[in-house]
């Protein structure tokens, strides 16, 4: 049983991991792989609506994108996005990104090699991964505008569509960790966290929701 006290930290976490950036014209749409078909569906939705000329999908795959993605994350994502109409030579494709830092560098280096002019990125991630992406960008792409994105749901709309709450509330936490932890490594820019989100934090963890935190680096 999740208690009501969880489920209230989960959300409130839920609601920092988001920017709430609202969607302009940029110059790139970065779609950032991962397990979830939606990032590839929101990437085409703000392409659609004039927010981007250009898409890259990042990514190759992950103990849990193997078996539904075999092709890799940034391919099934580009398959996905020329089922729904966008022309071809409007999406490029990193395919071998092992994380966000990698989504962000190897990406970066794809335009430039392409050529291409780069002020802005709209950088669409899955929604509590917004904040780490937007860091992980900022500190590794310095002279571009950000501007993070997500499918527009609730927390509870996430969780349903997932099926496993215990296993969303721990990415929430694992996430909030790695915000925490990655600056010190030079993986992210620092972004101060708000102490109602930290307390919350530390109550999940109490409550044993660990499964997503990684063990920290020694001093």
């Amino acid at each position: 049983m999740i208690s009501e006290q969880a489920w209230a930290d989960a959300e409130l976490i839920w609601d920092f991991h988001q920017m709430h950036h609202e969607p302009r014209p940029c110059s790139v749409a970065v779609g950032l792989g991962s397990h979830d078909l939606g990032v590839a569906d929101t990437t085409v939705d703000l392409y659609r609506r004039g927010m981007a000329p250009l898409i890259v999908f990042t990514g190759a795959t992950s103990p849990t994108t193997r078996a539904r993605m075999p092709r890799g994350e940034a391919v099934h994502y580009r398959e996905r996005a020329l089922e729904l109409g966008v022309p071809p030579e409007a999406v490029l494709v990193e395919p071998n990104a092992r994380n966000t830092g990698e989504n962000i560098q190897l990406t970066r280096a794809l335009l430039e090699g392409a050529s291409c002019t780069v002020e802005s990125v709209l950088l669409i991630s899955k929604p509590y991964e917004e904040r780490r992406a937007y860091a992980t960008a900022r500190k590794l792409w310095p002279e571009v505008r950000v501007i993070s994105a997500s499918t527009p749901m609730t927390f509870m709309e996430y969780v349903n569509s997932i099926g496993d709450p215990m296993r969303v509330i721990n990415m929430l936490v694992g996430a909030l960790q790695r915000l925490q932890l990655y600056p010190a490594q030079g993986f992210m820019i620092r972004m101060p966290v708000p102490d109602p989100a930290l307390a919350a934090y530390q109550r999940l963890r109490d409550e044993g929701f660990t499964s997503r935190l990684i063990t920290p680096p020694a001093p």
